[in-house]
């Protein structure tokens, strides 16, 4: 049997490509730039959003930390505009936050090639 959905994940996943589309259409600041809305995840009650973002590029920490700033200053803006475009009852309030999944893998990676690497070359030697 299918798994059903629950109506909060739902209403995740249209908040997810809502919000992507409205954040490269209306937020102008250059602390944010290039990101991907990379996940949402709505409280029970519909009444918090937490949004995962990665930004596109490399970046320090403290400019992650200032284009974190910049969308949650901007978050009651992008509320209004996600109430216009989805009809729900009540809109989240939005909070963002850094998705680190990206940089965790690309450290990963680059530790397995170094192992491997390692490994060939101790085989080598032998």
């Amino acid at each position: 049997m299918p798994r059903e959905f629950t109506r909060s994940e739902r209403v995740s996943d249209a908040v997810q490509r809502e919000l992507a589309s409205l954040i490269r259409q209306h937020v102008r600041d250059p602390r944010v730039g290039m990101l991907s809305v990379t996940d949402v995840t709505v409280t029970r009650d519909l009444a918090i959003a937490k949004v995962y973002v990665a930004f596109v590029g490399e970046r320090t920490q403290e400019q992650i930390k200032e284009g974190l700033d910049a969308l949650n200053g901007a978050s009651g803006y992008l509320r209004k505009l996600l109430a216009a475009s989805i009809a729900l009852r009540a809109t989240p309030k939005l909070n963002f936050f850094y998705d680190e999944t990206g940089q965790r893998s690309q450290h990963l990676d680059a530790l397995i090639d170094l192992a491997i690497s390692s490994d060939n070359s101790n085989q080598e030697e032998s």
